[in-house]
């Protein structure tokens, strides 16, 4: 069944970005998920996140798998580029489409059997390649589509809905990432809209692959007693490492350290963000110590939320294979296939 398209109708005049776009312009059609489904309020945060970022639409193109996750790109931004790939397989299909075309902004929304199980070798790959997009992994640790089997991400001791205890140790997306070599890992709760907004905002900064594990609790299936991917259990066991905000680059903001202390910072917009200090001795720079502390964290029974590793200075796709700034799908033919005596003299290099 395809979904209806979301009717307009504007109850006050809405707030305008710097295009002149109101939210409703980075929306799609209305959901066919359940009611209450996890997945819906992710989307909400990357409708939000697209509008305050001012994108235009034509320059975002959005990819998925198959899995109820990857039927979120259908509800947001109506007018961007789409691909909905086979099963596993969208990493493949965005590095490619990242390859011909660098310029557009790429969000990749996928799930955990759909990354984790048959898709968990094409997501490595597209971490050691670093290719330039975000990708949110939506995460329930069920498989929705088919009526609520373990994933690949349930928890030992974990249970389904008719009380069958998880026995198969899980694979974890960050320390998947972090044993990979990803240069951006985050995660985060579908009900933290707060927290998620801004992790999607420094993803889309990024330069490379930019992975955000999000718990997103399926309201049919996997948010029960015994279940760890639950709201309950979220709110309970989620423990929050950096108070997030994202700053767009502007002139320098400074202020002297005050440890332990919030701090309410004036932004450019005149806006004010308070900040805390992260907790003693944690470095979201040193891989070795973030895996350190997310397996500490989690023997405690907590999940750590908030930007884990980022490593700000390391090389995309196109700087690795010296592609050239010009998206290759504007370069004209003759520069791209300049012919057979071309050819040749290429070949008599390799004699």
């Amino acid at each position: 069944m395809s979904s209806p398209t979301k009717p307009l109708i504007p109850l006050a005049v809405l707030p305008k970005n710097e295009l002149g776009l109101t939210v409703r312009d980075y929306e799609g059609a209305m959901s066919t998920l359940c009611a209450g489904c996890g997945h819906d309020s992710v989307t909400a945060a990357i409708t939000q996140m697209f509008f305050e970022l001012s994108l235009p639409p034509r320059d975002i193109a959005k990819l998925s798998g198959i899995g109820c996750s990857s039927k979120t790109p259908t509800y947001f931004v109506r007018g961007a580029h789409g691909f909905n790939s086979a099963h596993g397989r969208m990493a493949t299909i965005a590095t490619g489409a990242n390859a011909a075309n660098r310029e557009l902004t790429y969000i990749g929304i996928s799930g955990d059997g759909d990354s984790l199980s048959i898709g968990i070798g094409h997501l490595a790959h597209l971490m050691r390649r670093n290719v330039n997009m975000v990708y949110v992994l939506e995460n329930n640790g069920v498989y929705g589509l088919t009526k609520g089997q373990f994933s690949a991400s349930a928890d030992i001791g974990s249970r389904s809905k008719r009380g069958v205890p998880n026995v198969v140790a899980p694979i974890d997306p960050i320390m998947l990432g972090l044993s990979m070599g990803a240069t951006f890992l985050a995660r985060s709760f579908s009900g933290d809209k707060a927290q998620l907004i801004p992790l999607l905002k420094a993803a889309v900064a990024h330069q490379g692959l930019a992975l955000i594990d999000v718990i997103s609790p399926c309201v049919t299936f996997n948010d029960h007693e015994g279940s760890t991917k639950s709201y309950r259990f979220m709110r309970e066991h989620e423990v929050k490492e950096i108070e997030t905000d994202f700053v767009p680059w502007q002139q320098e903001i400074s202020m002297p350290h005050q440890k332990d202390d919030a701090r309410e910072v004036i932004m450019h917009d005149g806006s004010a963000v308070r900040f805390r200090s992260v907790p003693e001795g944690y470095d979201p720079h040193d891989r070795q110590k973030v895996e350190e502390y997310i397996r500490e964290r989690h023997d405690r029974g907590e999940i750590a939320t908030g930007l884990l590793y980022v490593n700000e200075n390391s090389s995309d796709v196109h700087e690795m294979n010296n592609t050239p700034e010009i998206a290759l799908a504007k370069v004209p033919f003759a520069k791209l296939c300049p012919g057979s005596s071309a050819l040749a003299k290429l070949q008599e290099d390799f004699r």
